[in-house]
């Protein structure tokens, strides 16, 4: 199966794809050239991870602030 283009990614593909390339390199079977080339896609998909999420959470402070509530606070595990 040919890989898709990572930009053409859902956040929920790139973190499937992220976790099977993680599988594949803790498994130790890749040749080097082959765990180069996996380990560099799994950073392009951690930054696109990374990108959405940053982006997903300017989208809900926008709405937030469009509909006069407060802004996002940091969640803190502990006071639940």
């Amino acid at each position: 199966m040919a890989k898709k283009k990572i930009e053409n990614l859902s956040f929920e593909e790139a973190l499937t794809e992220l976790d099977t390339l993680v599988q594949q390199l803790e498994q130790g079977d890749l040749s080097l050239e082959d765990s180069m080339s996996t380990f560099e896609r799994g950073l392009k998909l951690s930054q696109l991870s990374q990108q959405k999420l940053k982006d997903a959470e300017q989208k809900i402070q926008i709405l937030m602030t469009q509909n006069g509530q407060q802004g996002l606070t940091d969640f803190d595990a502990s006071e639940s």
